[in-house]
């Protein structure tokens, strides 16, 4: 088995730094279409290949950072940051060019990826998710927030209850946050994940390419991307835009219907994600797009709500609670609710403008 150091010691020169690639214009804009500064003479595996090993030397400088980091949790945190973003990239990369690739191969690592990048994604997510609601219940407390029982008679409701529902919410995210962190370190020291940093550490240095990987670039890359591309833009159209345009309309505040309606958004986060891979691999010369970007933290921020919500509606369930701290949990949910409402709104303007560019 290899250690730490013979994995990291597999960095390519000149890898260094993250992934320069735009992110192309969707709905007949620009797109992601078009290989950027490439020459007839080129196959689509010179195109390939650099970006893919960028990435891996992108995992394995994270690897190589977390092993160097011991006690030091901010370290280990940016660490595991720099993995979960690289296995994200080469995830995405194999999913959507999987055709000029060994298909077999680029399943395999691709799931291996996944499993890795969603486990160590755990502990910052209920990190990041007892901030915001902890946040969130200071500022309902104090009379600042959107939702009407925030205010008046029902204010003082809630600050008896805030406290409350502060400390449940910490013991039950604090708890999942162990367990997450346990599973993180438990991964990390696993023969599986050795596997996938020896398959990573390989790739480095080779990329397994299909019979049409070696076909001209300008030919046979441009068609993957495309279909990523027909994926997102039926996703969005498929979204209720027109009702996400009127800021506050209440759409996306029930507990079951509201939250019935987050799936396709979350599915068109995670296909804008591959749009935006696609378009760093093709266009390696041009700026990201800033608004397109903007969509996506959007989208961010739409799952963050949204799970922030589900976290309060289940600690509201919590058996034999007190009246005022379900109360205090109720209105934290729709508290969160506005917010994936707000998140919906904000995607829409910013697609708007994305698609707007063309005429």
């Amino acid at each position: 088995m290899k250690t730490s150091a013979d994995l990291t010691a597999k960095v390519p020169a000149g890898s260094a730094g993250g992934p320069r690639g735009p992110v192309g214009r969707p709905a007949g804009a620009a797109g992601v279409t078009g290989v950027t500064g490439v020459t007839g003479g080129v196959t689509a595996g010179e195109v390939l290949t650099p970006y893919l090993q960028a990435r891996a030397g992108d995992f394995l400088r994270g690897l190589r950072l977390h092993a160097e980091s011991g006690a030091d949790t901010t370290g280990a945190e940016e660490a595991a940051r720099s993995l979960r973003a690289a296995a994200r990239r080469i995830g995405g990369t194999l999913h959507t060019f999987r055709p000029l690739l060994d298909a077999a191969w680029a399943d395999q690592l691709r799931a291996e990826l996944a499993w890795l990048s969603g486990t160590l994604a755990l502990e910052h997510a209920c990190t990041s998710r007892l901030v915001r609601l902890v946040d969130a219940l200071s500022r309902l407390s104090s009379g600042s927030g959107p939702v009407p029982a925030a205010r008046g008679a029902g204010g003082a409701g809630l600050t008896v209850g805030a406290a409350r529902a502060g400390a449940l919410l910490e013991r039950q995210l604090t708890l999942a946050r162990t367990r997450a962190h346990s599973a993180a370190l438990q991964a990390l020291g696993s023969s599986r994940f050795h596997a996938v940093a020896d398959a990573v550490a390989l790739l480095a240095s080779e990329v397994p390419l299909g019979p049409a990987g070696t076909a001209p670039a300008v030919e046979v890359l441009d068609a993957p991307a495309e279909a990523v591309e027909r994926r997102l833009l039926d996703a969005v159209a498929g979204l209720p835009l027109a009702r996400a345009a009127h800021p506050y309309n209440a759409e996306a505040l029930g507990l079951a219907a509201g939250e019935a309606q987050d799936a396709p958004w979350h599915q068109t986060r995670l296909l804008l994600r591959l749009h935006r891979y696609a378009s760093e691999v093709l266009h390696t010369r041009t700026s990201p797009d800033p608004v397109l970007y903007e969509a996506g933290r959007a989208l961010d921020r739409h799952r963050d709500a949204a799970e922030a919500a589900t976290a309060a509606a289940t600690a509201a369930r919590t058996p034999r609670i007190a009246p005022a701290t379900a109360y205090a949990l109720g209105v934290l949910h729709a508290d969160q609710r506005h917010e994936v409402e707000a998140a919906r709104f904000a995607f829409q303007n910013a697609w708007r403008r994305a698609t707007a560019a063309v005429p």
